[in-house]
């Protein structure tokens, strides 16, 4: 039976999105079943199993509008079940750089679930293209 991967995704501009879809391929590759999510909704994911959370950082370190209710909806959920891999997009001029993912990783933790990988935070400012930087970290993942 094949593993199941939840994708999630918080994006203003796109990049994000991007990113979710070669990460999604990546995982179809290595076996898995997957769910990618534009309007994340956590009514229709299963609490437990693997996520992969794809988000960038809005404004003055906020997330994603798109985001923001199923982040929200974190706060009541119980998330022990889940094994979630975290992966976010910033600019490292802000000071606000990935404060997406960052808010994002504190409330999967606090809602339970394990965090199975040191988030990888990508600079836009020197990964222009940033699938490539996010499949070579996410083909490692999968294969240690």
């Amino acid at each position: 039976m094949s593993q199941h991967l939840s994708i999630v995704v918080g994006s203003v501009l796109g990049a994000s999105e991007y990113v979710a879809e070669a990460l999604e391929q990546v995982a179809k590759k290595a076996g898995f079943t997957t769910t990618l999510q534009f309007e994340p909704d956590l009514s229709a994911l299963k609490c437990e199993g693997k996520w992969l959370i794809c988000t960038s950082t809005h404004g003055a370190g906020e997330l994603p509008e798109n985001i923001q209710p199923f982040a929200k909806s974190l706060e009541d959920a119980d998330l022990s079940g889940v094994q979630a891999y975290i992966v976010g997009l910033g600019d490292s001029s802000y000071d606000t750089y990935c404060f997406g993912a960052i808010e994002m990783e504190k409330r999967l933790k606090t809602a339970g679930a394990q965090i199975i990988a040191e988030p990888l935070h990508i600079d836009v400012l020197n990964h222009p293209i940033p699938e490539d930087v996010a499949i070579e970290w996410f083909e490692q993942q999968l294969n240690s």
